[in-house]
């Protein structure tokens, strides 16, 4: 690797480039994550390898490049990317991926358009070298997508775990002396997988709790809930999506 462009792009994309939406859970605990897939930049880029007449290059400062002379009907490109960043211009008969707005940097701007207009701050583009990048990785949290692929990717996420995640919320009430159902405040709340606590909270003022970041491998979860005064409960489930438990009803145990 060397020196060049890295990009961090927790939320949002551009031209080019596909925003997966995932919802996870259901009301009343459920919350939305949006995933941009786009041009990875890789060091090792599998376009690079798939293409013919060196019609993608990869620049000195990192840059992924499509030719779109020498890539003219070269469909096959579309299917070398593993991210699904690559689309096919029927009209042009070409492949086309985002390329970091490479005419912009040449011309002297210091960051992508979609970094200087985004509204929200949700982008960052950064020139550094391998060291300092890998120093700001460990400290942010930043994620690769899919690394499994060993591409090499320059583009960097953070909190990937909102969109490849699960969790197991809940709410938790009892009927009080007057029949009426009130939200249960500081009860201790238990996530145990094969017989060992694996996380455990108290609800919050609305009787709510969530224990997020859950591998959704199908593995089965028991949740307890005790209360102070209230008959302990417990129910199991298998994760392989986010799960809401929704009202939680405890009964007295005086």
């Amino acid at each position: 690797m060397y020196p060049g462009y890295a990009e961090e792009m927790p939320k949002h994309g551009r031209r080019w480039i596909e925003i997966e939406k995932k919802e996870r859970g259901a009301a009343p605990h459920l919350d939305v994550a949006y995933l941009p897939r786009l041009c990875q930049h890789c060091d090792d880029a599998p376009c690079i390898k798939a293409a013919r007449h060196n019609a993608i290059e990869k620049r000195a400062d990192g840059i992924v490049r499509i030719d779109p002379v020498k890539a003219k009907g070269q469909r096959h490109l579309v299917d070398a990317c593993p991210y699904g960043a690559i689309t096919w211009n029927a009209e042009k008969q070409v492949p086309q991926a985002w390329f970091f707005d490479a005419h912009l940097l040449d011309a002297g701007w210091q960051e992508p358009r979609c970094v200087s207009v985004c509204a929200t701050g949700a982008l960052k583009a950064v020139k550094t070298d391998d060291a300092t990048m890998a120093r700001r990785i460990e400290a942010e949290g930043l994620e690769q997508l899919r690394p499994a692929l060993n591409t090499k990717p320059r583009v960097h996420y953070k909190n990937l775990w909102r969109f490849n995640s699960a969790f197991v919320a809940g709410s938790v009430s009892a009927e009080n002396a007057d029949g009426a159902v009130d939200c249960v405040a500081g009860a201790q709340v238990r996530l145990v997988r094969d017989g060992d606590i694996v996380a455990e909270m108290v609800t919050d003022a609305f009787g709510d709790f969530k224990f997020d970041r859950l591998e959704p491998d199908g593995a089965r979860y028991t949740v307890e809930v005790v209360a102070d005064g209230y008959a302990p409960t417990t129910s199991e489930h298998s994760i392989r999506e986010s799960v809401s438990l929704g009202d939680i009803r405890l009964v007295s145990s005086r």
